[in-house]
């Protein structure tokens, strides 16, 4: 189900159900390759239920023309549009979340690309630049509640949330787009028009205390041009059918939906003493009323504009006000290679990056507790049943859902709810929601193999996800970390020690003036290394594949141009070289002096 700012309010009750009754909400980094599988458990997931539809109204309604009400008339009240619900009582629920971005890593410069010689510390500030460039585009949420009665049996509720930032007085965020990551969405069926025209208006707590203060303050402005034409429009409309309209008459005005229709409110309100506006399914109605009528209702009415206000807040903070929902229910937060995210939702929903990288990881962990990266499981179950390689999300599923994994057929199974039935037979690789379904769905199966293995010597326990969790326990906080100087990330403690194979020392000869990409280029068709300058001739190389290493060594061993050793910090540093040589001029001298100032016999 795809949900836009004109459904997106109409869902938070669901939503929040769901996360309040959750154990744990998934998540898995957006722009992956690769193609999924279908359902969890072989033979694709089964739909539960038989709806038909995906509960969504249409936001653009066809104009409404002025009409004439009897007298006394009452101004309709709206139908409700149909949410979706979920066909079985759940005992408890799980979510996985998918996030796609306009873009993953800026073009920088040499020095301020990522490279495995990188600390954390220097990961994290190198990254943060490019959150800060990029925005998100589709959030994608895959709830796993358990069927009540039936033993280790999910049904998913998988919904694709279109985002774009809040537009609204002083607020106008400014973000890039890279072709590549266009392109790729674009290949997969990405919906470019739902995200720039319904998505969900979103802020973080710095944005939401400007524009609070400025709304309650009445300190507070149309911004773009398009929603003053808009409103212009909008005005002109509703004077010139004011003109030859009488007492009781309304008109309805569609098309307007999200914060914005608070706002045209509080406009028409504000230059016409002679209407009342009421927001409505099919758009806002605009009654023609006397001035008497008027004083009364803006009196006794809950549309006071005071209350509006409010409401222009909560509907402008949009998707925010879901991102609490999950920061306040304290689940555990599971994805896969799920740092890029976690940085996002920092960024777009919390505050702004901070500069310190320690604070950051402070931040993360005071917003969730919990987290689980099913990359840094699934890297050990892969070693340990010798799995067959794989490079994405999609290939794990894969694995876990075929004959390689003997717990298929004993492993938990996953049912697609009503509404969500398209997922059933289909693969849709980075559509959010199914990326999110995955990603749900491997955290489940990686835990019973798990549970599985620690019990492989005696009878498996019935499972459950407090199972589940129990055998989780050594991987939670740790976050993989792609490309750095160390292979993942503790967010309640220090940060593990690199396990990366170790620094080669490059000396090169009779190559003058030989640059880091040059030095690159020569190693490539054996290997991938990181490249650093070390001195005019010498160079640092870095992978992380021991047997690269190894082969380096081994074949540029007696190599006439290109000698490659073992780099020895005490012994070829240029820092302790240059020390070394300061000690000995300073002992040399001290020797000297204490020579010559030695009185004669």
């Amino acid at each position: 189900m795809d949900v836009g700012a004109d459904e997106f309010e109409q869902s938070l009750p669901l939503l929040q159900e769901l996360v309040l009754g959750a154990d744990f909400v998934g998540e898995a980094r957006g722009g992956r390759g690769g193609r999924g599988s279908g359902g969890p458990g072989g033979g694709g997931a089964r739909p539960s239920g038989d709806g038909r539809g995906d509960g969504r109204r249409d936001g653009h309604q066809a104009a409404g023309g002025a009409q004439r009400a009897s007298e006394g008339g009452r101004i309709p009240s709206p139908a409700r549009a149909p949410g979706p619900r979920a066909p079985v009582r759940p005992q408890r629920s799980r979510a996985g979340l998918d996030i796609e971005f306009t873009g993953l890593r800026s073009n920088l410069s040499r020095p301020q690309q990522i490279s495995l010689f990188d600390l954390p510390s220097e990961w994290y500030l190198k990254t943060r630049h490019s959150v800060q460039q990029f925005t998100i585009c589709q959030i994608g949420l895959s709830v796993f509640s358990s069927i009540e009665g039936e033993s280790n049996k999910y049904v998913a509720h998988s919904c694709n949330f279109f985002l774009f930032p809040t537009t609204f007085g002083i607020l106008d965020s400014e973000f890039s787009f890279q072709a590549s990551s266009v392109q790729f969405l674009n290949q997969y069926g990405f919906d470019y028009n739902k995200f720039l025209k319904n998505g969900i208006p979103y802020m973080n707590e710095e944005q939401e205390k400007k524009i609070k203060h400025n709304i309650l303050t009445g300190n507070w402005r149309v911004r773009s041009s398009l929603d003053k034409d808009q409103i212009k429009v909008v005005i002109d409309e509703v004077t010139r059918w004011l003109d030859l309209a009488e007492e009781g008459d309304w008109m309805t005005l569609p098309g307007i939906a999200g914060f914005q229709a608070f706002e045209v409110q509080l406009v028409l309100r504000q230059a016409l003493p002679d209407i009342w506006t009421v927001l409505r399914d099919q758009g806002i109605i605009v009654k023609k009323v006397s001035k008497q009528h008027r004083w009364y209702l803006e009196n006794t009415s809950c549309d006071r504009e005071s209350c509006w206000k409010e409401k222009i807040l909560l509907s402008a903070r949009g998707f925010s006000v879901f991102f609490q929902m999950l920061v306040k229910a304290q689940k555990p937060l599971v994805g896969h290679n799920m740092m890029m995210d976690l940085l996002h939702l920092h960024e777009k929903f919390f505050r702004p990056l901070p500069e310190s990288y320690d604070q950051f990881k402070l931040n993360i962990h005071n917003l969730f507790p919990i987290l689980i990266d099913t990359k840094n499981v699934t890297k050990d179950i892969w070693k340990e049943l010798n799995f067959p390689r794989v490079s994405n999300l999609s290939e794990v599923y894969e694995v876990l859902n075929s004959d390689l994994n003997p717990t298929r057929n004993s492993g938990p199974v996953v049912i697609h709810a009503s509404k969500c039935e398209k997922y059933v037979e289909t693969k849709y690789p980075h559509e959010a929601a199914y990326d999110a379904f995955l990603c749900g769905s491997v955290l489940l199966k990686v835990a019973h193999l798990l549970l599985w293995r620690v019990h492989s010597a005696g009878p498996m326990p019935e499972p459950s996800f407090s199972l589940y969790l129990d055998v989780l326990a050594p991987y939670v906080n740790q976050v993989n970390l792609i490309r750095a100087g160390v292979p993942k990330i503790n967010f309640s403690g220090p940060d593990c020690p690199s396990i990366r194979p170790p620094i080669l020392l490059l000396r090169v000869r009779r190559w003058p003036g030989v640059s880091e990409q040059q030095v690159y280029r020569e190693f490539q068709n054996v290997c991938k290394f990181d490249v650093r300058r070390l001195s005019r001739s010498q160079f640092l190389l870095l992978t992380n594949k021991f047997k690269d290493a190894r082969s380096i060594l081994k074949e540029y061993r007696g190599h006439p141009t290109l000698q490659v050793s073992l780099y020895r910090y005490w012994r070829h540093s240029p820092n302790i070289n240059c020390l070394l040589q300061v000690c000995g001029v300073v002992t040399t001298w001290a020797l000297l002096a204490l020579l010559l100032g030695r009185p004669g016999p």
